[in-house]
C-alpha cells in the first residue's frame, strides 16, 4: 500500500477550550521551570571546582538530556494549546518520534549508569576514583548516547515503513509508536511485538537493574556510621524518586501490546515533562553540596555585582562632590587676586 498521508492531526490533551487555556499556562510554567532548573544545574556543576566527582558529571548530562527531551514535545504542546488545528507534517512526525525516543532512551541509560556510580561510591569507596575515572565516565556517557540512537533508529525505521492510507488523527499530543501503529493500514502485530522487545524490555531491564543496585546499597548501610548512612540514604532516596516517576509510566506505556488508551497521553506527561522538571528540584533539595555550590556561585556573584555597582555610585558621588569644591576654590582665588 502507498502512503497517502502527508500530515497528522493531534487531538491534544483535551478538546475543551478552557482546559486548553489552562494547559497553555500550566505547561508554559512547567517548561520554563524545567529549562531554568536544568540550566542552573549544568552551569553550577561546570563552574564549581568542588563538584568534580563522577556523580555530578553524570548529573550534568542528565540535565542536558532532560532539556533536549522535553524540548521535543513541550513547545509543540504549548503552541497547540492555542491552535485551532493541531497539525504536524509526516516528516515532522517521524523526526519527533526519532528524537523523543533518542533522548528518552538515553535518559534511561544515564539513570542506570548513575545507579552504578552510586553503587561503586557507597559499596567500594576506597576504589571509587580508580574505577570511575574520567575515561570510564566518558565511555559510559558515549555508550548511553549510542544505545539511545540504536533504539530510536529501530523504532523510527519500523514506523516509517508502515503504510498510512486513511485516518490521520492521533489521539495524543506528540508522535509516538503506539498511536501511529493504530493508524497504519496493515497488520501491526509483529511490529508491536518488536516495540515491546525494544522499548518495553529496555525499560524493564534497566528498571530491574536500578532497583537491584539500590537494594544492594540499602543493605550495605548496616556497616556504615550513622552520618554515612544518612548521607548515602539521602542521595539514594532522590535517585529512587526519579526512577519511580520516570520508569513506572514508561513501563505502563511500552510493556504491553500495541493498544492505546485515552489515559496514555496523560501518563506520557509524567516522563516527557513532569520528571524532567522535577529532576533539578529533587537533586538540589536533597543534595547539600549542590545547594551550597549554587549559593556560592549565584548568590556570591549577585553580591559582588551589587558591591561593584555601589562602588561605581560612590566613586561617581565623590567626583560630583570634588568638582564643585574645586570650582569654589578657583572662584575664591580669583576673588582674592582681584
Amino acid at each position: 500500500m502507498e502512503n497517502n498521508v502527508t500530515e497528522f492531526i493531534f487531538m491534544g490533551l483535551s478538546q475543551n477550550e478552557k482546559v486548553q487555556q489552562l494547559c497553555f499556562f500550566l505547561f508554559l510554567l512547567f517548561y520554563m521551570t524545567l529549562m531554568t532548573g536544568n540550566f542552573l544545574i549544568i552551569m553550577t556543576i561546570q563552574r564549581s571546582p568542588n563538584l568534580n566527582s563522577p556523580m555530578y558529571f553524570f548529573l550534568s548530562f542528565l540535565s542536558f538530556v532532560d532539556i533536549c527531551y522535553s524540548s521535543v514535545t513541550a513547545p509543540k504542546l504549548i503552541i497547540d494549546s492555542q491552535a485551532k488545528v493541531k497539525s504536524i507534517s509526516f516528516v515532522g512526525c517521524m523526526v519527533q518520534l526519532f528524537f523523543s525516543h533518542l533522548f528518552g532512551c538515553t535518559e534511561i541509560f544515564i539513570l542506570t549508569v548513575m545507579a552504578y556510580d552510586r553503587y561503586v561510591a557507597i559499596c567500594k569507596p576506597l576504589r571509587y576514583m580508580t574505577i570511575m575515572d574520567q575515561k570510564v565516565c566518558s565511555i559510559l556517557v558515549v555508550t548511553c548516547w549510542l544505545g539511545g540512537f540504536v533504539h530510536s533508529f529501530i523504532q523510527t525505521i519500523l514506523t516509517v515503513q508502515l503504510p498510512f492510507c486513511g485516518p490521520n488523527v492521533i489521539d495524543h499530543y506528540f508522535c509516538d509508536v503506539h498511536p501511529l501503529l493504530k493508524l497504519a493500514c496493515t497488520e501491526t502485530y509483529m511490529v508491536g511485538l518488536i516495540v515491546i522487545a525494544n522499548s518495553g524490555m529496555i525499560s524493564l531491564s534497566c528498571f530491574v537493574i536500578l532497583m537491584g543496585s539500590y537494594i544492594v546499597i540499602l543493605l550495605s548501610f548496616k556497616t556504615r556510621s550513622s552520618e554515612g548512612r544518612r548521607k548515602a540514604l539521602s542521595t539514594c532516596a532522590s535517585h529512587i524518586i526519579v526512577v519511580i516517576l520516570f520508569f513506572v509510566p514508561c513501563l505502563f506505556i511500552y510493556l504491553r501490546p500495541s493498544t492505546t488508551f485515552t489515559e496514555d497521553k496523560m501518563v506520557a506527561v509524567f516522563y516527557t515533562i513532569i520528571t524532567p522538571m522535577l529532576n533539578p528540584l529533587i537533586y538540589t533539595l536533597r543534595n547539600t553540596e549542590v545547594k551550597n555550590a549554587m549559593k556560592r556561585l549565584w548568590v556570591g556573584r549577585l553580591l559582588d555585582r551589587n558591591k561593584r555597582d555601589s562602588g561605581v555610585k560612590l566613586s561617581g558621588a565623590g567626583i560630583a562632590c570634588i568638582v564643585p569644591v574645586s570650582k569654589r576654590v578657583a572662584g575664591n582665588k580669583s576673588v582674592i587676586t582681584s
